[in-house]
């Protein structure tokens, strides 16, 4: 399998980020509905907005899917108006950058619910870090940043992590991902890993 990014292979990352960006921007009223029921509930479904990169990944399985998909799917949620303005992008940024170093210290070869949890939390972690630069988790209480983050890294783990792997799975089972690559049982056992 050819390591570097065919026209194909943008163009179904594209396509799935569109997906992903609608959701994103269907997502952001949601995360707004839950923040005043308290206990950091918005911050739980905050993993939704990682998962671009990750089911990109499962389906493509090559080096700088997940990046290009965060990113697409961030211009997607930017262009039809986000509520979180042109930030959208530069979280994009660097939530697919960190998932994308994760699954580069993989080597690009593993693709299990271990890898993928630790790309969402990497996600995570980067959206933590863009919070930080933009000035207001630093003011909460320890108990209460603890709370923000053990919910955000939660959610990332459940939609970006979980989620995500029974989408490739349900996809790999289907024959969709033989249009760009044919699925070997490698591929069905990697998923499993």
């Amino acid at each position: 399998m050819s390591k570097g990014l065919k026209l194909t292979d943008i163009l179904v990352t594209v396509v799935i980020s569109i997906a992903f960006g609608i959701i994103y921007k269907i997502w952001g009223p949601l995360y707004y509905a839950l923040k005043p029921l308290g206990l950091h509930l918005d911050q739980f479904i905050y993993g939704m907005w990682f998962i671009a990169a990750i089911v990109a990944f499962l389906v493509i399985r090559k080096p700088g899917v997940a990046l290009l998909a965060e990113v697409a799917a961030s211009s997607g949620e930017f262009l039809m108006g986000s509520e979180f303005g042109l930030e959208v992008l530069i979280y994009g940024f660097v939530q697919g950058l960190f998932a994308e170093l994760v699954l580069m210290a993989f080597g690009y070869k593993r693709s299990g619910v271990i890898v993928v949890s630790l790309a969402s939390i990497a996600a995570c972690a980067g959206s933590l870090m863009m919070d930080y630069y933009k000035g207001y988790i630093e003011d909460l209480a320890a108990w209460n940043l603890a709370l923000l983050i053990a919910m955000r890294t939660a959610g990332s783990i459940l939609f970006s992590g979980l989620l995500a792997l029974g989408i490739a799975k349900a996809l790999e089972r289907t024959g969709v991902a033989n249009i760009l690559r044919p699925a070997s049982q490698d591929d069905f056992d990697s998923l499993n890993q």
